[in-house]
């Protein structure tokens, strides 16, 4: 049973299988290749959150894979409420064969995959997005072509989508540095879950507070919203914290000349990254929004093994 739940649970070898075929189906379906990898494959899908990217990438990909996605509204499927999630992973697991869920609680998704009889995808919880990390991860390698020797900064936030990066860059040999303000920042047991996939391919991970010193010399410039779902009621206080670490143009000079700039979405424009950045030439934002479809056809193809 392959399960995808978080970025560290793959190791080195499988992060890279998973990437390669990312390439080569987003390649292949550009050219007009349709092969339906998925066919007769049905693709339950459970929101506890709404999405654009991730309701519409995972239903595409399995349109275009020849198989069929079902969604599952947070009316429908009450995790722990109405149903206990081992039945609902029990029962689910004879209708369809693979789920997605986005889920708040991210033991909620490790539960269904405890009990599911079929492969299990994180789509989102709190903590780790490691599906939005693969989308992220294969555009990186497609603007600059490999990730040794290369450096991504993330400023902002310690949330679920920094925590995937953590985890993608380690595994990947790219060098990592994070600046949060203080009480921001990820959590120690995150950041060992890092060193020790880091000491597997000889990454080199930082944290700091200082927005500057991550972002010197960086191939990859990353940001993402202050307050994320679930935290409105921080959303003042977090305004009045987070100005110093904006993606703007003086933020933006100190990385390298042909640096990219990345943004999972959506993007509070005018705070965490400016108009100007996200729309200028160092922007790949909407590349990124693309390759969730692509990268999730991978993930789709690697979990069902349907290349075998």
């Amino acid at each position: 049973m392959r399960h995808f739940l978080t970025l560290a649970d793959l190791g080195p070898e499988a992060m890279r299988e998973i990437l390669d075929l990312a390439v080569k189906i987003k390649r292949a379906w550009m050219a007009g290749d349709s092969t339906p990898y998925l066919k007769n494959k049905v693709l339950g899908m459970i929101f506890q959150k709404p999405s654009l990217r991730t309701r519409v990438s995972f239903d595409v990909a399995m349109l275009q894979l020849g198989g069929n996605g079902l969604y599952l509204s947070p009316n429908e499927i009450q995790l722990g409420q109405r149903e206990s999630t081992a039945d609902v992973a029990r029962v689910i697991s004879r209708y369809v064969n693979v789920v997605m869920a986005r889920v708040f609680a991210h033991h909620d998704v490790v539960e269904l995959a405890k009990y599911a009889s079929v492969p299990v995808i994180n789509g989102l919880s709190d903590f780790s997005h490691p599906c939005q990390g693969m989308a992220d991860f294969l555009t990186i390698l497609e603007h600059k072509g490999n990730f040794e020797g290369r450096k991504l900064a993330y400023l902002g936030d310690g949330n679920n989508v920094a925590t995937s990066l953590l985890f993608g860059a380690a595994l990947l040999g790219m060098d990592f540095a994070i600046a949060t303000p203080r009480g921001y920042g990820l959590h120690p047991a995150t950041w060992a879950i890092g060193e020790r996939l880091a000491a597997m391919t000889g990454a080199t991970i930082t944290a700091t507070h200082d927005p500057s010193d991550a972002v010197t010399g960086a191939d990859v410039v990353y940001t993402d919203t202050w307050t994320s779902m679930g935290q409105e009621e921080e959303a003042q206080k977090r305004r009045q914290i987070f100005p110093p670490y904006r993606v703007d143009d003086a933020c933006l000079r100190l990385a390298k000349d042909d640096a990219i700039v990345m943004h999972c979405l959506p993007a509070h424009r005018g705070e965490e990254i400016t108009d100007a950045v996200a729309d200028g030439p160092h922007s790949v934002l909407f590349d990124q929004a693309e390759n969730r479809l692509h990268a999730q056809k991978a993930i789709l193809v690697w979990v069902l093994d349907a290349l075998r």
